[in-house]
């Protein structure tokens, strides 16, 4: 494996993410309330669509994983899923950011299928991919780095959008959503196209080890999976709270229209993209996990300072949105680059490479932590919140959800990762041994197979008497 790719190969691996994360943030912030307000849905069927499709397809994403460790093809392993799971986005994309007043939750709900099943493909297809283009503990934090600055790049060109089409083309609401649609239709594709053409895929092992359900949950044994596992999902859950409850915090405590809410949203992206350097950078110098632990607490800190600004468009809630959104990228690109450590720690233990099945329970965390997060539509209107009518005790549950508890989940990854044990020192032992190993394999030559058309007589090798 090349320890380090250029620049420009890792900036055109991650072109994918950028439609793909246009489509994943509306999916949490911009979608569900859509649906609620401009097309007429209730606030619990919505969470509840979203919240459901999200956890069933959890289950698919070990099926998916396995798949992609037994595929042996001249594009190589995850490739051809990233190729294939294309359309599926473009098709589900299109139907979910068109639809028009009158559609109904079965037509929300097939429609989330498959963008979701799409997603799943791409998303982990892509991932595992990023993690055999270095074998190095640094380089694979560079090499997520530039994946989830793609991310964030999406993120915030979306964002853009509603701004846009409300300000300079006087569309209304439903066009702004539709502009996000046809942003992802026609940008996915092309990527997609370039990814795939550009960066090659390492060759992968030749031998195919089992990469079933029993082999997934195998995993879980291992204490590096369980500690990043429990952390991944602490992390998507809090940012995942405070992003779907976003546009109705600041509409309704703030008070600010959606023009404004979503121009603080492209402010609070930008901020993550500045801050996408900052952890790798601290990761070479305390350890992946310390610096994990180091964004969780600033994360826990500038959230509740966000909230607690004055109401109107200011410049101190500005920037404490900056400050809250520095720390927006240190989980993503950082559990991502431990799970392919991971992957050389589980070669070690197995012999088998596992990176899909590792790779499916990172994707699984995610959205479990985002499928919980929608989730809180429900627990929002359990406690009193009405999107029309507000209340003293919805606003007070609408402040505690979007501000204290992602806080105080934020607190506890920081506390999660101090236990990890993988660190740099432990991996390179861990390659070492792989390479005394591999290098055990390659001189020892495997056994003649006997030739057919010879026969061999049994020797009689009783004693002489």
């Amino acid at each position: 494996m090349t320890d380090r790719r250029p620049s420009w190969a890792l900036a055109a691996f991650a072109t994918p993410c950028i439609p793909i994360a246009a489509m994943g943030l509306p999916l949490v912030v911009y979608l569900p309330e859509f649906y609620v307000s401009s097309l007429g849905l209730s606030l619990s069927a919505v969470g509840a669509a979203f919240l459901v499709v999200k956890l069933v397809d959890i289950f698919f994403d070990p099926i998916l994983g396995g798949m992609m460790d037994r595929t042996r093809t001249r594009l190589g392993r995850f490739r051809p899923w990233l190729i294939a799971g294309t359309p599926v986005i473009v098709a589900g994309s299109y139907f979910l950011f068109m639809a028009q007043p009158g559609v109904g939750p079965v037509y929300l709900w097939f429609w989330l299928v498959v963008v979701y099943g799409g997603y799943s493909m791409v998303v982990l297809s892509q991932t595992a991919w990023g993690a055999v283009l270095s074998s190095d503990y640094q380089q694979r934090s560079r090499v997520y780095g530039w994946w989830q600055a793609g991310n964030v790049v999406g993120m915030i060109l979306v964002l853009c959008l509603p701004p846009i089409v409300t300000g300079v083309f006087k569309g209304d609401h439903l066009a702004s959503v539709q502009a996000m649609g046809w942003f992802v239709v026609i940008l996915a594709p092309l990527s997609t196209l370039l990814a795939t053409t550009l960066v090659g895929e390492p060759e992968a092992p030749k031998v195919v080890h089992k990469a079933g359900l029993r082999e997934y949950a195998a995993l879980f044994k291992r204490p590096s999976v369980r500690l990043l596992l429990t952390a991944d999902i602490l992390m998507g859950l809090a940012p995942g709270i405070a992003g779907s409850l976003f546009i109705f915090f600041f509409e309704r405590i703030k008070h600010l229209d959606k023009t404004q809410s979503g121009v603080l949203l492209l402010v609070y992206f930008v901020a993550a993209l500045a801050g996408a350097p900052i952890w790798p950078f601290l990761a070479k110098r305390l350890g992946k996990h310390r610096a994990l632990s180091v964004a969780a607490i600033a994360y826990a800190v500038f959230q509740i300072a966000a909230a607690m600004t004055p109401t109107g468009f200011t410049w101190i809630g500005t920037l404490s949105l900056i400050l809250s959104g520095l720390p927006y990228s240190a989980a993503p690109l950082l559990v991502r680059s431990m799970m392919a450590d991971i992957g050389d720690e589980e070669r070690l233990a197995s012999g088998a490479d596992r990176t899909g099945l590792l790779y499916a329970i990172v994707s699984g965390a995610m959205k479990l932590g985002y499928a919980l997060a929608v989730g809180v539509f429900i627990v929002l209107s359990w406690m009193g919140f009405d999107p029309k009518a507000p209340t003293a005790s919805g606003d007070a549950a609408l402040i505690g959800l979007f501000a204290f508890l992602p806080a105080g989940l934020g607190l506890l990854v920081s506390v999660v990762m101090l236990r990890y044990p993988l660190d740099a020192q432990r991996l390179a032992e861990i390659q070492r041994q792989l390479a005394a190993r591999d290098a055990v394999t390659v001189q020892t030559p495997p056994a003649a197979e006997p030739d057919p058309n010879v026969s061999v007589l049994p020797v009689d090798i009783a004693p002489a008497k």
